[in-house]
């Protein structure tokens, strides 16, 4: 934490910089934002600072932080774009800057209502890209991850993960982070995004994906560790993941959307085409508003206008 925030206060000026630390620090122990939010809002803004250095010729204090205009963040916002950086990565920054100078707020230290003119960049409205359940089976089974040359348990070890990932709805960070107490209850309490935690049902072959790991892993893993190992017995990387995928779409002949995330579309796909409630596929997969969730009826009109015939009272 430290670390990042040295990297990222570094074209600030002493005031402005202890200030951003203090933000920082409150993200992590007050709003208990994920340390991957709070990673990328330091860089953001360290990109911000770094501008500001530049656009006002010094290192930006806090009177300057108060006096910056909406045409100052606008071509703060352009500067990035010509940099290449996309919408929904320049609403991210947006997001950033707005949550620290509310934090500045709250906190007396300054006011700027400049930033409240600005609008947010259109973001192009894109739907979630499952596979079919043929496919998703395919993806899974033992003989797709045992490919000759992989070691038994690691075989099994891909087996089980991805099974997870589909039969469970996890992430991917989810499923690499689970330890043998995670597995040993069921329903699973996983905890996802931001610390919120869930409860997933484990099917019984996804139960049996993980016993048969289990059964070849050469290391001991103790029972609050990581189950899923690495090669050299470190706790397995999500990218090893990443990359199996990636060899299985070329070995399969599957389009290039089939990645891990697209385990969990699916599972959630899959679920709402055989009835399954909204509400329940929203705890399922732990998102916090039923709006995010909502986006896989578009995935799957059909089940909607079935929705809608049965339960309206003029049908």
């Amino acid at each position: 934490m430290a670390a990042m925030q040295e990297a990222s206060l570094v074209f600030a000026a002493p005031d402005a910089a202890r200030a951003a630390a203090n933000w920082l620090r409150y993200l992590t122990s007050e709003l208990r934002a994920a340390p991957r939010t709070t990673e990328a809002y330091g860089r953001d803004l360290r990109q911000f600072f770094q501008f500001l250095q530049q656009h006002l010729g010094g290192a930006p204090t806090l009177a300057d932080l108060e006096t910056l205009t909406t045409g100052d963040f606008r071509s703060f916002l352009a500067f990035r774009r010509n940099a290449g950086t996309g919408s929904r990565s320049l609403s991210r920054q947006l997001s950033a800057l707005r949550s620290f100078y509310l934090f500045l707020e709250r906190t007396g230290t300054l006011k700027n209502p400049a930033l409240s003119a600005l609008r947010s960049p259109k973001i192009a409205h894109s739907v979630p890209k499952p596979l079919s359940p043929e496919t998703a089976r395919r993806l899974i089974a033992p003989e797709a991850t045992d490919d000759g040359d992989a070691l038994p348990w690691v075989a099994a070890r891909d087996t089980a993960v991805l099974t997870l990932l589909y039969a469970c709805g996890l992430r991917i960070s989810e499923a690499v982070a689970l330890t043998a107490n995670d597995l040993s209850r069921d329903p699973m309490m996983i905890t996802g995004k931001g610390g919120k935690t869930r409860l997933v049902p484990v099917l019984p072959v996804a139960r049996a994906a993980v016993a048969a790991y289990q059964k070849l892993c050469p290391f001991a893993v103790a029972s609050k560790a990581p189950l899923f190992r690495g090669l050299k017995g470190g706790p397995l990387n999500a990218r090893n993941i990443q990359l199996l995928i990636a060899r299985l779409r070329g070995a399969l002949g599957l389009p290039d959307s089939a990645t891990p995330h697209a385990l969990r579309h699916s599972f959630a796909t899959h679920l709402l085409s055989n009835g399954a409630d909204l509400r329940a596929i929203q705890e399922l997969l732990g998102h916090a508003s039923l709006s995010t969730t909502q986006i896989y009826t578009e995935v799957n009109r059909t089940h909607l206008f079935e929705q809608y015939m049965k339960a309206h009272p003029r049908t």
